[in-house]
């Protein structure tokens, strides 16, 4: 009989400890979410299911997730850290007076027939407001411009409103993948 209580008392132990180190582990390091929408196209398709890393600070061209003005997670990719000058001119982007490559958008601007994928503005035009991406806020956009709710429209993410970045896609099963830059 005592040999059955300490067996179970070992169980329970055990599960506990698993419960917490997942908790941990969850809160602190990785989280799983669900890609809502079809803003992030063609990189990522609505239902993807990523993980979630919140270790490190976002760099530019990383998607990251952050919780939005409205209260829901966004899922968008930085394009400019705090002090940077933005601009996008003919569909191509400056940072800082440098023109910089998007390779992830090149599938969509293949498909464009008339116009470009990204209309041409400076970060003073946006909702942003001021010439350079504030101290400790971001500035993302999705790869889906022209369906893209991003910081053009709502402004710059505070660095405290990121949950983490994320790369690694593993549902659906068959589209498992490392997103690269």
């Amino acid at each position: 009989m005592v040999k059955k209580k300490n067996e179970t008392y070992e169980w329970i132990k055990s599960l506990i400890g698993a419960l917490v180190l997942a908790f941990i582990i969850r809160s602190f390091f990785f989280t799983p979410i669900v890609v809502d929408g079809a803003s992030m196209n063609p990189t990522l398709q609505d239902r993807d299911r990523m993980i979630v890393t919140k270790i490190g600070e976002p760099n530019r061209f990383d998607i990251v997730v952050f919780h939005a003005p409205d209260g829901k997670d966004y899922i968008k990719r930085v394009i400019g850290l705090p002090g940077d000058r933005i601009e996008y001119k003919n569909d191509i982007l400056y940072v800082n007076g440098k023109a910089y490559d998007e390779p992830y958008l090149k599938s969509y601007k293949e498909k464009i027939s008339q116009g470009s994928l990204t209309y041409s503005f400076t970060l003073k035009e946006t909702a942003v407001g001021s010439e350079t991406v504030p101290k400790g806020q971001l500035f993302v956009l999705g790869d889906n411009r022209r369906h893209s709710n991003d910081s053009r429209r709502i402004g710059a993410i505070p660095l405290e409103k990121v949950i983490g970045t994320t790369k690694i896609v593993y549902y659906p099963i068959n589209e498992i993948k490392i997103i690269k830059k």
